[in-house]
């Protein structure tokens, strides 16, 4: 396992796939490094891949306006990453190549922040952290426990500015991940 400044510098170097050559920046993770919940998500959009920081675009501003709402902030209560750490082109979905290349970096993350609770971020999240057995509609809020952590997904913030009609369903998973978050904390 490697340290945290050594990961970082081998996640900038990294050219193992073709997003490598690609990106403006390489979009390693943000929050409290040493938090109880980390969020996973799919992939840097562009407003990612040019600040070098996950989650600050549209969705991102959406998910956090969430938390933030149920008393929750990235620098204090979570961690933020995705599987890949390059912006696929067009925002695409990630190849499964690219995302297992990528896989090592998060688990290797996830093994540095020692969170209790790891949330998946939507579909390609949840099909590399939990299986390819899951489904987000039929499984999103839906808990397991493994390794130590308890885990569970929700759908990508992007997917509920897409369709709103999933905005209720996502916000009773987060408040569930809160519910959660507060049990372990006590």
């Amino acid at each position: 396992m490697l340290k945290w400044k050594e990961l970082y510098d081998e996640c900038v170097n990294c050219h193992k796939c073709a997003l490598g050559n690609t990106r403006i920046n390489m979009v390693f993770g943000d929050g409290n490094s040493k938090a109880d919940i980390i969020f996973i998500g799919e992939a840097p959009g562009a407003d990612e891949d040019r600040t070098g920081i996950p989650f600050v675009g549209r969705a991102g501003q959406f998910l956090t306006k969430y938390l933030e709402e149920l008393n929750l902030y990235r620098n204090k209560d979570y961690y933020i990453c995705n599987i890949c750490k390059c912006r696929p082109e067009k925002n695409r979905t990630p190849y499964e190549e690219e995302a297992k290349t990528c896989l090592q970096y998060v688990r290797n993350q996830v093994a540095l922040v020692k969170p209790k609770i790891i949330v998946c971020l939507g579909a390609t999240a949840m099909r590399y952290i939990l299986g390819t057995d899951w489904r987000i509609t039929r499984d999103r809020g839906k808990w397991v426990e493994r390794k130590g952590f308890y885990m569970t997904t929700t759908f990508h913030p992007s997917a509920i500015l897409r369709d709103p009609n999933k905005n209720q369903l996502f916000l009773e998973d987060l408040k569930a991940i809160n519910k959660k978050y507060k049990e372990i904390s006590a």
